[in-house]
């Protein structure tokens, strides 16, 4: 599951918060014609945010790994939201897991060497998430091997 910054009462606020400022310019035309004119546009902005806010809440939902270990055979799932998933698998007395916790793209970058390619693994957990995901893996692997 991936890394969420934001839950539900971040939502509440961020959008109550926004509403807030878009209505303070509108105090100042109460009354009058212009109200009606900026009216739509302070609600389309609402709504926008409202969205973008909510389809990004469940993209990030819709995004896992799915890792299955065995004797024979270590697969990794990935299913990205919108795309379509993408599946690696290799003998796991073969499978390197590497841990670059200083320069790589992220800190504590996690990757699986094997069957002829590197993969990255648990992209969107944050930094102490990956290295007891890390941890956990090279426990595993050493027990099944």
């Amino acid at each position: 599951m991936p890394h969420l910054s934001m839950g539900p009462r971040g939502f509440v606020r961020i959008i109550a918060i926004s509403a807030t400022v878009l209505a303070l310019p509108l105090l100042g035309v109460l009354g009058t014609p212009v109200l009606w004119g900026l009216l739509p546009f302070a609600g389309l902005a609402l709504w926008a945010l409202w969205y973008a806010l909510s389809r990004n809440s469940a993209e990030r939902r819709a995004l896992r790994e799915d890792v299955l270990l065995t004797k024979e055979r270590i697969e990794i799932t990935r299913v990205n939201p919108r795309k379509p998933a993408q599946h690696w698998h290799a003998n796991p007395y073969w499978v390197r897991v590497k841990l670059a916790e200083k320069g790589g793209a992220v800190e504590n970058y996690l990757t699986l060497e094997g069957n002829g390619r590197e993969v990255e693994l648990g992209a969107f957990l944050s930094p102490e998430e990956r290295a007891s995901l890390y941890h956990e893996l090279s426990r595993a692997l050493r027990q099944m091997r």
